[in-house]
């Protein structure tokens, strides 16, 4: 994403690696001898121990929120002897803390961030970059204990890390519970390479190799949550690399050039980095360490943890002369002294003051009566360096009251940006004011049952076809993101650019279905108008086949307009692949089938869910671009089972279409070889895999028509209302 235009630039799943699994790199990759819980949580067995009826909206309504951050604000200075806070402060360890369970989320998919609390899983707990935050998260452990489910791990870290702001006197915008904990870690691509980046890993950035970052990863090494803060690839002398993959990986997480600069500025106000000793003193991971050290690791020997020779970057000292206060020091020095470059006691490259004056100096992190000099690292000096950072870091140095509301904001949005709609935000300190990047969504009118009917019957006799209704309730719905919460047909965003316009929605034949069903909705919403015409053409569809059913119809939907919506920051959303629509913008470097995957994992269904979308939406006509393929009925339009009966029948011969790369295939009668279908590899996988075969035949069987017409609209209603968290917090979370 470039992060002036706010524009996503190339294929989110193209990159140098080849045909590659969406995965990538797993945790059993990392530590073979890790113990595996997977056997314990087959035939859908959940980890949650508090069960799948948990409401934590009702348990974080009944929190003692004053009597938590009272807590929280006395633990900041309760200094604990297993792990001395520096300068007597925990404030900037949980800054540390909060900032790396938010910042790996990403625009490309939605995914990362602080949303589940999965810092506490691997791969995150043993990433390089996250070094012993595994203290941190064991000092919050009384606090939380106290409060138990009250409380989710995920709100706690981010709760923290603003309360250790407020203590030492910086600005905070506003808090927002709502983040439930999950109890395993997440299926989450993190990157193809062999090694971390402490182990002399290749940058993800190199255009003199042509080589950028795959998909829809953020960081720029294996094991990095932004840069690597010495330059890229460790080099210190590349200014202008040093500004590229700041301003690269910073957009791909959701924040412009001043977002960057004052998250950078105000974050490095306080504290110190670590780099003390050399990396090779050190023990490993937590995930790789022994059972008697208790998910500890990194630093555990008592002795260098009183003496304070703790190593985590690699970089050693701090960057203000006040670093337990908020201040506005980082920008003058950065800006009063020219730096030299000097090496660590870790051998990490640094930047320290020239001639620096002992009042500029730091304390010392264990002895206040010593001072020591600040320093910067080379992502810190490519705010001087590069001419746009340079800009508006001299803005802030002249109008610090400037920093400090943009830092509260930045701060902000990295800790809430996964969280979705303003709606899901809950306790006492969300602020008043919406942001843009909340996606807001007008409150929208509940229609009456009456006016429900008459749209429908209006709908569906005014010459639209079941499939070009169908086909616009899913281009509206299906933007939906689980990882984000962003989104849906709420807002009817589809109607808007970019989304108007995407190749997989058929911007004309769309044009055409909208107008149609703006002119007839009535008093309702175009939000509910165009999943009311959806669900009225499946309704037609099933007694088509022989069904009387209804389709439920939750109304209340708002409409959004441009003064609502950040267009630039929709372009994420715009479908590469669709396998639900049979759609494929290029071919790419992961499997079309594995698309269709991750798609389905997006919109939170499950395997049957999926199944028998694909199965429904196939005979109902609803490709992109009209495609015949997948359509494996001669009743378009019909909600049959004749999909599965069809792709399973034995009479079928398959074979891949010349010159197609894979992507397409011929289904040929055994007997006379004539020509039957045409089908993608989105198709065929519901017979070639053996789970997803399993599960077509369920509604290929004799006698499962009824069965099927039932579960296709319970997804589609899932679909549908995916984004509806207006209505209720439980069960659309």
């Amino acid at each position: 994403m470039d992060a002036k235009t706010g524009e996503m630039s190339g294929c989110p799943f193209n990159g140098d690696a080849g045909t590659r699994s969406l995965l990538g790199r797993t945790n059993r990759d990392w530590w073979p001898q890790a113990m595996q819980l997977d056997i314990l949580t087959e035939g859908g067995r959940s980890a949650n121990p508090y069960g799948e009826d948990f409401d934590y909206a009702e348990a974080f309504n009944a929190l003692d929120y004053n009597a938590l951050k009272a807590d929280l604000t006395a633990l900041m200075t309760d200094n604990q002897p297993w792990w001395p806070a520096d300068y007597g402060h925990y404030g900037p360890f949980f800054i540390r803390m909060a900032w790396h369970a938010a910042g790996t989320y990403r625009t490309g998919d939605g995914r990362g961030g602080a949303g589940s609390g999965q810092q506490r899983f691997a791969p995150l707990n043993s990433w390089p970059d996250n070094g012993n935050l595994d203290k941190a998260r064991r000092l919050l452990w009384p606090i939380k204990q106290k409060y138990g489910r009250n409380i989710s791990w995920a709100d706690l870290f981010i709760l923290a890390g603003n309360v250790a702001i407020e203590s030492m006197g910086g600005p905070v915008f506003g808090f927002g519970g709502g983040r439930a904990d999950v109890y395993e870690p997440e299926n989450t691509y993190w990157g193809t390479e062999d090694l971390w980046v402490d182990q002399g890993v290749e940058t993800r950035i190199i255009p003199e190799k042509n080589k950028a970052i795959d998909g829809p990863l953020a960081a720029i090494q294996m094991g990095l949550i932004y840069v690597n803060p010495e330059g890229p690839g460790g080099n210190p002398h590349d200014a202008e690399g040093m500004a590229r993959d700041m301003r690269e990986t910073f957009a791909r997480m959701a924040m412009n050039d001043e977002e960057t600069v004052a998250l950078t500025a105000g974050g490095h106000a306080f504290g110190k980095a670590h780099g003390a000793v050399p990396a090779d003193q050190l023990s490993g991971s937590p995930e790789s360490e022994s059972l008697d050290l208790q998910g500890f690791g990194w630093l555990t020997d008592q002795e260098m943890i009183d003496k304070g020779l703790i190593t985590t970057s690699g970089v050693e000292g701090a960057w203000s002369n006040n670093p337990t206060s908020w201040s506005h020091d980082y920008f003058r020095l950065l800006f009063k002294y020219d730096f030299e470059l000097v090496k660590s006691p870790a051998g990490a490259y640094q930047w320290q003051p020239v001639g620096q004056s002992e009042e500029d100096m730091a304390p010392d992190a264990r002895d206040p009566n010593k001072r020591v000099p600040t320093m910067m690292t080379t992502a810190d000096m490519a705010l001087k360096m590069d001419p746009d950072y340079r800009k508006i870091s001299e803005r802030f140095l002249a109008h610090p009251e400037q920093l400090d509301d943009a830092f509260a904001r930045a701060w902000f949005k990295l800790c809430h940006r996964d969280m979705g709609p303003k709606v899901r935000y809950m306790g006492p300190e969300v602020p008043a004011e919406t942001l843009i990047w909340q996606d807001p969504v007008p409150a929208g009118a509940t229609p009456a049952d009456a006016e429900v009917a008459r749209f429908k019957a209006a709908i569906l006799g005014s010459g639209l076809t079941v499939s070009e209704l169908v086909k616009a309730a899913w281009a509206s719905a299906s933007t939906y993101r689980n990882s984000d919460h962003r989104g849906g047909a709420n807002g009817a965003r589809v109607r808007l650019a970019p989304q108007s316009g995407w190749a997989a929605n058929d911007p004309d034949e769309l044009a055409k279905v909208l107008g149609v069903i703006d002119a007839h909705r009535g008093s309702l919403s175009m939000a509910d108008g165009i999943v009311l015409a959806g669900s009225a053409a499946i309704e037609k569809a099933a007694r088509d086949a022989g069904h009387d059913v209804t389709v439920p119809f939750m109304g209340g939907r708002g409409d959004a307009g441009d003064e609502h919506t950040d267009a630039a920051s929709f372009e994420p959303l715009e479908p590469f692949a669709d396998g639900f629509r049979n759609y494929l913008k290029t071919k790419a470097s992961v499997r079309t089938e594995e698309m269709l995957i991750d798609k389905a994992h997006l919109l939170g269904l499950s395997i049957p869910e999926l199944t028998v979308l694909i199965g429904g939406l196939r005979v109902l006509g609803a490709n992109s671009g009209n495609r015949k393929h997948g359509v494996f009925t001669d009743k378009v339009g019909v909600l049959t089972t004749d999909f599965f009966r069809n792709l399973l029948d034995m009479g079928t011969r398959w074979a891949p279409v010349d010159g197609s790369g894979d992507e397409e295939y011929v289904g040929t009668c055994r007997t006379t070889g004539a020509e039957k279908y045409r089908a993608t590899r989105a198709d065929l996988v519901f017979g070639s895999n053996s789970m997803l075969r399993a599960q077509a035949e369920v509604y290929a069987e004799a006698g499962a028509e009824g069965k099927f017409v039932a579960d296709f609209i319970a997804a589609w209603n899932k679909v549908m209302n995916a984004d509806r968290f207006d209505v209720s917090y439980a069960q659309y979370h």
